[in-house]
This record gives structure tokens, sequence and C-alpha cells, in this order.
């Protein structure tokens, strides 16, 4: 029996929800189409190059969000397991301190080998968390580089992270996660040429959104010790607050819709079906793939 996703759920209905769609279980449409419309949830898309220290800065921003009494939620998607698909689970391995929390969601999701970085089902499971009234959902993704793009459309914020041994990669940054940060943070800033780094990317960063009114700030971080941490959430606060994003976000939700409707278009074509009447006509010297592809 489905719950009106209305109603705040407990975290267990939360994760049940979440399971039905991920598996496309029966009712699962129906849940969806209840989904209210709108939410006061950030969304915030946390990405860059693996070994940036991206899950040890998302694990300090949820305890200094809770400490503020926020409630918090998580989606970490990691890289498939080879084997059956699944989540390999290392970003809730590290943030299991904060299993017991009632502020707190954690949800891993495989990617699947989705290109940018993304699991499939990342919108809807990410609608279903806004809908529970969390404060703050937080978007980890797989770190694979340049192809990393599709979290600029879901999220309401980007964070880039960034480690100073990157400053040698800057020009090819440049092309793909230099275009989608709206916030660069530049974690474990206490190596070495950190504070040169950190000044040749505020001028890359200045040549971009310069229309926009929004100068994309560059931030320095020290996650294992909570430094910038403050500094981080206002950053992504102020640029929630004073940036735009529904053109953006029309752009993604336009995609995800043709995706939908072709896939629930497609439901009625059988593929061994079709390769039958191709053996048939092909064999009658009938066939042109155009007049079949037009008249199935």
């Amino acid at each position: 029996m489905l719950h009106h996703p209305a109603e705040i759920p407990d975290l267990k209905t939360l994760a049940r929800r979440i399971s039905l769609v991920e598996n496309e279980a029966p009712g699962y449409t129906q849940l969806l189409e209840q989904l209210p419309p709108g939410s006061p949830t950030r969304v915030i898309g946390i990405t860059g190059p693996p070994g940036a220290g991206k899950s040890t800065l998302v694990n300090t921003l949820i305890q200094t969000l809770v400490d503020q009494q926020k409630r918090v939620a998580i989606i970490a998607v990691d890289p498939s397991s080879p084997f059956n698909f699944g989540a390999l689970l290392g970003d809730r391995i590290r943030m299991s301190q904060h299993f017991n929390n009632e502020q707190v969601f954690i949800r891993s999701m495989a990617n699947r080998g989705a290109l940018g970085g993304l699991s499939p089902k990342i919108i809807e499971v990410s609608d279903i968390i806004k809908a529970a009234g969390f404060d703050y959902l937080f978007i980890e993704t797989v770190g694979v580089g340049q192809s990393e793009v599709d979290i600029a459309g879901i999220a309401t914020t980007t964070v880039v992270v960034v480690v100073p041994e990157a400053g040698d990669e800057i020009q090819t940054m440049k092309a793909g996660l230099m275009e989608i940060a709206d916030i660069f943070v530049v974690n474990k800033a206490d190596r070495d040429n950190a504070d040169a780094f950190v000044k040749n990317l505020r001028l890359l960063s200045a040549e971009r959104h310069h229309n926009t009114g929004w100068q994309i700030p560059v931030l320095k971080t020290i996650a294992t010790r909570d430094e910038g941490i403050q500094e981080l959430i206002q950053a992504i606060d102020r640029h929630q607050q004073q940036m735009d994003h529904k053109e953006r976000h029309a752009l993604l939700l336009a995609e995800k819709a043709w995706q939908l409707i072709q896939h629930r278009r497609m439901q009625d074509v059988n593929k061994k079906a079709l390769q039958q009447q191709i053996l048939r006509e092909l064999e009658e010297g009938t066939f042109n793939l155009y007049k079949l592809v037009n008249n199935w």
C-alpha cells in the first residue's frame, strides 16, 4: 500500500520508496505521480577528480549542518560492481558515524556505467528525497573527470573539489569540470603551492559567467580538520538565493521527459518479432529498412 508522498516519511519508509522506484516495482509510477510540485530542499552536487577528498568533505558538511539542526540527505553515486551492478558502498562506509542519526539519510546508488557519472534513476530518487522534507540534498558523484557534467543539470549548486596537485591539469579541466562549477573548493589546502593554485583558479574562474552576476568563489578547505566548511556552506546558501536555476532545470527535465516517453513508447516493440519479420522479408527479397521502421 502506498503512503501519500506529501507526508514526511521516516527513514525506513523513504528507503523503501526509493527501492520501489529503482526496481520499477508495481506502483512506482503512481508514487512518482503523487509527488508534490516544488521543494525548498537545496540540491548540491559534489564532484571533482578522484583523490580530491570529496567524501571526507561531504562527511564534514553533514556534521556541521546537523549541528545546526538541519536535515541532510546524501546520494553517493558509486562505480558499479563488475559482478552484480550494485554500488560498492565506499562512501557509506566513510559516513557510517551518521547511520543512526534521524536527521541524516544516506543512500548509495550504482551508476551502472551511465555517462556523466550519475545513476539512470538519479532524478526520480532525488525527487522522492526532496519530497521528504530535507533541508539539503548532497549528490556526490563518481568523479570520473570531464564527462561528469550531468550533475550540473540536476543540482542547483555544483561544487567542484580539486587539490593543489591538480595545477598542471587546469587547462584540461577548463574544458570539463571548469565549465560546470558554481563554487570551487581547493581541499587539502595545507599542501604546498595551495595559495598559488587558488590564485590561478580564481583568474580562470573570473573568465566564466561574467554576465550572470555570480562570481565563482574559490574556497580553501582542510576537510580533515573542519577548516573552511562554514565558509563553504555560506557560499552554497548565497548561490542558492541569488541565482535563478529554472532555465537549466527545464533543459534537464526536457531531456528526462524525452527519455521516459521514448521508453514508454518502446514497451510494445518486440525485438524478437522485429528480427523474424526482417528475416522473412530478406528471404522474400522485399526488405527495406526505412519502410519497415515507418510501418512498425
